[in-house]
């Protein structure tokens, strides 16, 4: 376990371990509930164990306040062919709303930006709802821009289910 201490008192990052999955999945179902999308959590304790510790697909940093966990940051490498490079992907920052305001989100934000800086990356990349303006302002106070050229596209589901079979593949 690494801990990232900050200058806020009482406030401490550290990585996940794997007896954090439980925390790790209320975090997501209060956050979920936050962007009003609970019913799109399909993650259990253990898929979140074996993507996390296992297949090592993504990472998690946990925010302490006196020992108390008050957020997390769940974050993964992606790759820019233009730099050449990895870059840290944040899949979801979220902070306890009881506990906004004091700085706990700009320590995790700035941990995220100090993990890329040790590694290498070329950029930190997120997406956040149009409507969470309190999220954006606070992105933008961490000096973000929007890339409002590019549009976000999915495909998952059944279309995803037809899109891996539209081409028959040998083997």
């Amino acid at each position: 376990m690494t801990i990232y201490e900050t200058t806020i008192p009482d406030f401490k990052i550290r990585t996940a371990e794997e007896k954090d999955v439980n925390l790790i999945l209320n975090f997501i179902r209060e956050l979920a509930e936050y962007e009003k999308l609970s019913n799109e959590v399909v993650a259990n304790e253990e898929i979140l164990y074996e993507s996390l510790f296992v297949k090592h697909q993504a990472e998690v940093i946990i925010g302490e306040y006196k020992n108390l966990p008050v957020g997390f940051a769940l974050y993964f490498h992606n790759f820019s062919t233009f730099l050449g490079k990895a870059n840290l992907y944040l899949e979801d920052l979220y902070i306890k709303e009881e506990y906004r305001g004091h700085g706990f989100g700009k320590a995790m934000f700035g941990c995220l930006g100090k993990i890329c800086m040790e590694r290498g990356c070329g950029r930190l990349d997120w997406w956040c709802l149009d409507w969470n303006e309190s999220s954006i302002r606070f992105y933008k106070k961490m000096g973000a821009k929007a890339m409002s050229d590019w549009t976000v596209y999915r495909v998952d589901g059944q279309a995803l289910a037809e899109l891996a079979h539209r081409v028959h593949f040998k083997g």
